[in-house]
């Protein structure tokens, strides 16, 4: 550990929202990873000295929002993680328009918005994510996205300045965007929104909620869909026609309730999802002649 980065870190974020080594196996929804080497929660206006301070010093850092689509390796991440969380989560409505800071839960701005009668992130209210991370991966369910919900997004440069970019601007497309290839960061979106009946907006909530209980292995921790959807298939039934269905390495599992899930029965290593990651791209590469991508992205040492 660097004293004099530490000690400036702290200054910036305060002694509470600052650690070192700090597991990341409770930072994310897999439930595993080894430590980061600094773990920082700045508020929106420290980001950006947050950064600069690393690039002063010739520290790497990262972001994550909520972990839900993330794979830190058992080795852990070297240099500061920041998490765009609880820090930077405030949310209003002005008419039709919901705006939502990074950290927010994907699932609670589609529950403000439903009870403020505005629908079109229905599809939004059972993904795990924060908006930063959804804004990022374009995320989306049971047929809806970001596109077609985002109106503008705020982003940090590397230069260390805010800009807004309009949808067209964050090239937005399948679990994809612009965020990550220019080094932005995420700090506010803009929704657009449709007004509706709050009873019929929540009736079809409820019913989504009942199709991801019924379906998915909810009771695991996991990183919701392992692997991208390969155009014409399925992930899940590629792995399932590939024998795959409830295999696993340790603790790691194929999901016997939905094949498109990796899960952690309990005490899996990053490793071992990683080793199980590609023994389902190599056996269904085998079977199908198609050649599944990762969804979930890797961060750290492995």
């Amino acid at each position: 550990m660097d004293a004099g980065f530490y000690g400036h870190l702290q200054e910036i974020v305060g002694e509470g929202q600052c650690h070192t080594e700090e597991s990341m196996a409770a930072h994310t929804t897999f439930r595993v990873g080894g430590p980061a080497e600094y773990y920082v929660r700045p508020a929106r206006g420290q980001v950006p000295q947050v950064a600069a301070l690393c690039q002063q010093y010739g520290i790497p850092w990262c972001v994550i929002g909520n972990g839900s689509n993330l794979l830190v390796g058992d080795r852990g991440i070297r240099g500061v993680v920041m998490e765009i969380g609880k820090t930077v989560a405030a949310v209003s409505v002005q008419g039709d328009r919901v705006t939502a800071e990074a950290g927010a839960l994907l699932s609670y701005v589609a529950g403000r918005a439903a009870g403020e009668g505005l629908s079109g992130m229905e599809f939004a209210a059972g993904i795990p994510g924060s908006v930063g991370g959804a804004v990022v991966m374009n995320a989306g369910a049971y047929g809806g996205e970001m596109k077609q919900v985002l109106a503008s997004v705020i982003v940090l440069t590397p230069e260390g300045k805010e800009k807004c970019l309009t949808v067209e601007e964050l090239e937005l497309g399948y679990r994809k965007s612009c965020i990550l290839r220019n080094r932005y960061i995420v700090l506010q979106a803009e929704f657009q929104l449709k007004p509706d009946n709050p009873q019929e907006i929540a009736a079809r909530m409820a019913d989504l909620k009942e199709r991801r209980v019924s379906k998915q292995p909810l009771e695991y921790p996991s990183a919701g869909s392992t692997f991208k959807r390969p155009e014409g298939y399925f992930a899940g039934k590629l792995i399932q026609d590939a024998g795959l269905c409830g295999f696993q390495i340790g603790d790691a599992q194929i999901s016997a309730k939905h094949c498109g899930f990796l899960i952690n029965r309990g005490h899996a290593t990053a490793a071992e999802i990683r080793q199980l990651i590609a023994h389902v791209q190599e056996q269904v590469e085998g079977k199908s002649g198609v050649r599944l991508e990762t969804e979930v992205k890797f961060m750290g040492d492995f």
